[in-house]
């Protein structure tokens, strides 16, 4: 991997104009901070020509590796660190054999290469900061054992601060290091445990962004559902799966496409019980099936959708009218599906709600305190009036969850429709006793 795989035009910007500044080289040996040899060195690749720098680095590459980690170990002016960094990076640049120059460092000092770059990372100051990230990025990709956490943390805990930020440099050097860092298996088991990081990667799918930055988040995805816990619990906790979908749907670029279909084939291939009851809510089968009509440049698109609509096809045929209501439950994207409206599916399921400790009329009830969308609350506010048609100690139940103000609050509600639901709802609650219909 080379530094061109995380690029930014900030970045790239800065740099040439970094590389053209004058650094007071003599100033530092004067001062006693760099030898003489260091100065003599330095001096030989300070604003000096590609292809004499490029000549320096093939005859005396290694010398050069542990000359720029060692003056940024004992240098400390933001604008010299500037430097060195243009000085490490135009060595890697289009050189991938070059980065075990920096990491046999190491062998002459325990603390390269890693000790100095991630002590500068907490420099007030952009561009150290993210070229020093994409720096990092780049060595520890490239190292062959499993990474130690005091490698990746500090770096991690930076990457999830930008994804999360409002700085668009920041948040597009972030995602193209978690795209680069993503393949090894225990960087993907330490994003997970860092929740800020998820919740970056989702809102920015969520932002509208670029087809290029949605294709890059949806790589990040992609790469993080390859760890089986990982595909288990995603969507539980971070609701992706309809995101998936609905970036999928409203993508021009056929590379958006194929990149979120394969993340979703992730998902069913390593924990389907876990994730195809969410898809037939997403609605994720017709779009497929529709999918499938289509031309694609990539047969590993067609092969992805054909074997999501399979998958999704046997599910589809084997659920009943409450595993269908279920699925819409757990999800939480609840919707005027036929099994709401249904007196027959009411009267041969309403007392199933109370199973496991009325699990799914506590989701119900969850749903009606947490949502803040105008279709589930309004869903949800039916489906309770429905529960205490049907079944006689209903209201107590309800009562005693809390929900009754809960629906009575919902009657002032921006919604008519939440309105015209809550309002029904709270009729069947304070009527004359249950009887049979």
């Amino acid at each position: 991997m080379t530094l061109n795989l995380v690029s930014n035009s900030y970045l790239e910007e800065s740099t040439a104009k970094i590389r053209v500044k004058q650094v007071p080289w003599e100033g530092y040996q004067r001062a006693g901070h760099i030898t003489p040899e260091e100065l003599v060195l330095i001096k030989k690749v300070d604003r000096q020509a590609k292809a004499k720098t490029e000549s320096l680095l093939l005859s005396d590459g290694q010398v050069y590796a542990s000359l720029y980690l060692g003056l940024l170990k004992k240098l400390q002016r933001v604008d010299t660190l500037q430097s060195i960094l243009v000085f490490i990076a135009d060595a890697l640049t289009d050189h991938e054999e070059r980065i075990i120059l920096f990491t046999r460092a190491a062998n002459n000092d325990p603390d390269l290469p890693y000790g100095p770059l991630l002590r500068i990372l907490e420099t007030q100051d952009d561009f150290v900061q993210l070229k020093t990230s994409q720096i990092l990025t780049v060595l520890l990709s490239a190292e062959p054992a499993p990474l130690q956490s005091w490698q990746l943390q500090p770096l991690l805990n930076y990457l999830s601060m930008w994804v999360q930020g409002q700085a668009p440099n920041k948040r597009d050097v972030a995602v193209q290091c978690l795209e680069a860092i993503l393949p090894r298996h225990e960087v993907r088991k330490a994003v997970w445990e860092i929740p800020g990081i998820l919740n970056g990667l989702v809102e920015t799918l969520k932002s509208n962004n670029s087809p290029q930055m949605n294709y890059q988040v949806g790589f990040c995805f992609w790469l993080l559902t390859f760890e089986t816990e990982i595909a288990e619990q995603i969507n539980k906790r971070y609701d992706v799966i309809p995101l998936f979908v609905s970036v999928a749907q409203a993508a021009a670029k056929e590379k958006v496409v194929r990149i979120n279909i394969a993340t979703l084939r992730n998902l069913v291939t390593k924990a389907p019980s876990a994730n195809l009851p969410a898809m037939l809510v997403a609605q994720l089968l017709p779009f497929v099936k529709n999918l499938a009509t289509r031309k694609w440049s990539d047969e590993d698109i067609l092969e992805d959708v054909q074997f999501l609509g399979d998958e999704l096809n046997a599910r589809f045929e084997s659920l009943t009218t409450w595993d269908e209501y279920t699925s819409e439950l757990t999800s939480g994207h609840l919707s005027w599906t036929p099994v709401h409206d249904s007196d027959l599916f009411w009267k041969e399921n309403v007392t199933r709600l109370n199973e496991r400790d009325y699990l799914y009329l506590k989701r119900l009830v969850e749903l009606l305190r947490t949502s803040h969308e105008p279709v589930v609350l309004a869903v949800a506010a039916h489906d309770l009036g429905q529960y205490v048609k049907y079944y006689e100690r209903g209201k107590r139940i309800v009562t005693d969850l809390g929900a009754k103000n809960r629906v009575m609050e919902l009657m002032s509600h921006g919604s008519r429709e939440v309105q015209y639901q809550a309002l029904l709802s709270v009729q069947r609650l304070v009527s004359s006793p249950w009887q049979s219909v």
